[in-house]
């Protein structure tokens, strides 16, 4: 990859990456760091990718890290990197904040299968690349995912009058 193919990368999938580590953080000063962050691993090994595959290299990048900052934080504070229940604090409930919560509940793989497939809108062969799984994983991952946030929010709805 050349300077200019870099920064086609960076045009193309900038945004993409960071609605990805947002959605995933609830954080933009984090989901910013992780877009640098990645970018410039990009940059650092530009030699060793190839431009058709720079997609899948820059999520499986920003995955890789998301898992590892998701890691840490729960280390250092064992629930601040959780949606708390704090976020429903207020006396309305907002679909969205309900979702996002659900979404939370979620292991990391699945979470991530989730975003990258509803919210980003990648198909099962691409999904698969990125996270290192087949597309029958893929697959199976996205069904249980659905399947419990679905429980989840059912759950939820007999709170939520």
């Amino acid at each position: 990859m050349n300077r200019k193919e870099y920064n086609i990368a960076i045009d193309e999938y900038s945004e993409r990456v960071f609605r990805y580590a947002f959605r995933w953080t609830k954080d933009e000063a984090l989901a910013k760091d992780i877009v640098q962050e990645t970018f410039e691993k990009l940059w650092k090994n530009r030699k060793k990718v190839d431009h058709e595959k720079a997609k899948s290299w820059v999520f499986t990048v920003a995955h890789r890290l998301l898992i590892n900052e998701s890691r840490k934080r729960k280390t250092e504070h064992s629930d601040d990197f959780k949606f708390a229940d704090a976020t429903l604090g207020g006396s309305r409930y907002e679909l969205k904040d309900l979702i996002d919560v659900a979404l939370n509940t979620l292991p990391n793989l699945q979470r991530s299968i989730l975003l990258l497939r509803d919210s980003e809108g990648y198909n099962y062969k691409e999904i698969g690349v990125i996270l290192n799984l087949s597309e029958s994983q893929v697959k199976v991952y996205l069904f249980r995912a659905r399947k419990k946030i679905k429980t989840y929010l059912k759950d939820l709805s007999v709170l939520v009058v």
